[in-house]
């Protein structure tokens, strides 16, 4: 179905290629996952299935790239819509209707798809995506989650034999991540669909996929069968990593797996008490004093009730991870602490003031957000204005958002544009303009979308210093591996209400939406990462006791 010979991508400036001498052939049917770390090209390798690279992107591409047998050299991006539906990483700027079912049937009068036909493929991905109850919604009301399946469902509607998605579980909460993952999963057995996904949450994907495709970070790539790739891959989900300390063979793909090999790891875990999540993690819920206090917070849009009577308080030194499904009220709880943001009642005080009621440069000191889509906050022209700007307005010391800058994400040219930083670049430059005002109260929403493993990693660590220097931080997130790693407690919202608060080992581990993979495979215990689970065994290790693990 797809061809790749000997292909070459070279940007226009670039030092090295972006693809270099990709030879790869997808067969119709398949599930594709292309993995690697962030830059590495996975966005270059699914714009060429359908000649977006390079006719639109420009650079040089040598080689032949071909569906169906069509050359992508031969014919422009358009011609190949009723082959190719492609869904990018943000779902807002692909729309160009304004409301749910008008964003359906778009594609498919580009197509001259018959009326009847048409009114039949709609009531058919509404269904199947499980958004008719937002059949008339503007598209702009509906939450990122949301945004997302509509996104998969106005390329699903022209019927395309080859379905490219770029991040598409990003912005889900895990639960509508299964949701659209298993319409995706129907339509390779059913239909027949060639498949190819570029998705950093890996766990999320890997129990699917019939083929991986790895783009090792010179331009090349492996592929293979999942179970052979991810023996010695960089980029591989807790369950995989779990099994290469246990030394299970063959390696499990999905918790079912990881479960079916535990019982030993388990019984050798039985009476060890976990440690923290992370190394210099916390090991409990406990915070110090509140610095932030909210009292019967509600938030509406009209009829639309976002938030109802919320009662937060937020301790000095603990990370709050806040989750919840899509449309849960996450966001407009933050925008509503925040202050610039709606607050149909309630208080909020922070340092003894309400954020909503002081001048906007005064709000900053007090509580500071980063919002989903960082670059919302990005207008200048380099990093350097933005840095300067941010000293300027929030009245620090000259240089002091660039120092913060360079620890967070060193080395980014102060003469870069902004918006072609990349997205972890991104994030740290809007979180440095943030706490530049050295606010004691730092909120991030969605924070993780578009960072690998690694980025996470390094994101973690940074949460968790800001937290050391006496910042509260509140992260919304549905990552919930980050959470794992990085919070001391856990606030669940469900329709603008919260429903558990507690240390995360005790919310989360009881959760089938919100636990995390070790916890699955461990559970009843309150394991929550390989790397407690590693240290654990090297400490009973040195103890004299047996090796971990046991045979598969």
């Amino acid at each position: 179905m797809i061809s790749f010979e000997r292909v070459t991508l070279t940007y226009a400036g670039a030092e090295r290629p972006a693809l270099r001498d990709v030879d790869l052939r997808i067969d119709e049917g398949e599930l594709c996952l292309v993995t690697g770390r962030t830059g590495v090209g996975k966005s270059t390798l699914l714009g060429a299935v359908n000649g977006l690279v390079p006719h639109l992107t420009g650079g040089e591409l040598r080689g032949r790239v071909t569906v169906a047998g069509a050359s992508t050299a031969d014919r422009p991006p358009q011609e190949f819509a009723h082959l190719v539906g492609v869904v990018g990483q943000d779902p807002l700027s692909g729309f160009v209707t304004d409301t749910v079912e008008e964003e359906l049937a778009y594609g498919m009068e580009q197509l001259a798809v018959a009326p009847d036909t048409m009114r039949k493929r709609v009531e058919e991905t509404l269904d199947l995506l499980g958004i008719a109850g937002l059949r008339h919604r503007a598209l702009r009301t509906l939450s990122g989650g949301q945004q997302q399946r509509v996104a998969i469902g106005s390329v699903l509607t022209s019927h395309p034999r080859v379905l490219v998605l770029d991040e598409p579980t990003s912005a889900l909460d895990p639960t509508a991540a299964e949701e659209v993952l298993s319409a995706v999963t129907r339509l390779v057995h059913d239909l027949g669909t060639t498949v190819l996904i570029a998705e950093h949450r890996v766990e999320r994907v890997l129990q699917y996929a019939d083929r991986l495709v790895h783009l090792t970070g010179d331009g090349r790539v492996r592929d293979g069968v999942p179970e052979e790739l991810m023996r010695d891959s960089d980029v591989a989900p807790p369950v995989v990593r779990l099994g290469r300390l246990a030394g299970w063979t063959p390696l499990p793909l999905s918790v079912r797996d990881a479960r079916r090999r535990a019982p030993a790891l388990r019984e050798r875990l039985a009476d060890v008490p976990p440690g923290p999540a992370s190394p210099g993690g916390p090991a409990t819920g406990a915070g110090g004093t509140p610095v932030l206090c909210a009292r019967r917070v509600s938030v509406a849009y009209g009829a639309t009730v976002a938030v109802r009577e919320v009662d937060l308080e937020l301790p000095a030194g603990q990370v709050t991870a806040l989750m919840g499904r899509n449309g849960s009220g996450k966001s407009s709880l933050l925008w509503a602490l925040q202050g610039s943001g709606p607050r149909h009642s309630g208080t909020v005080s922070a340092g003894g003031r309400d954020p909503g009621r002081v001048p906007a440069r005064t709000a900053r000191a007090l509580v500071g957000l980063v919002p989903q889509n960082a670059t919302d906050l990005l207008y200048l022209e380099s990093v350097d204005a933005e840095c300067a700007q941010a000293d300027t307005e929030s009245q620090a010391g000259a240089n002091t958002c660039r120092t913060l800058l360079d620890g967070l994400a060193p080395g980014i040219p102060g003469d870069r544009h902004p918006r072609d930083l990349s997205e972890g670049q991104q994030l740290a430059l809007v979180l440095a303009v943030q706490l530049a005002a050295a606010p004691p109260v730092v909120l991030l929403d969605e924070p993780t979308r578009g960072l690998d493993y690694f980025a996470k990693e390094a994101f973690a660590r940074l949460v968790r210093q800001l937290a050391a220097e006496g910042r509260a931080v509140v992260v919304a997130t549905h990552d919930v591996e980050f959470v794992a790693r990085a919070a001391d407690r856990v606030v669940v919202m469900a329709e603008g209400e919260v429903v558990a608060d507690g240390a995360t080992a005790g919310v989360v581990v009881s959760s089938p939406a919100f636990a995390p993979q070790v916890a699955k495979v461990l559970a009843p215990q309150e394991w929550l990462t390989v790397e407690q689970v590693e240290r654990a065994l090297r400490e009973t290790a040195t103890a004299g006791t047996a090796p971990a693990g046991g045979p598969a």
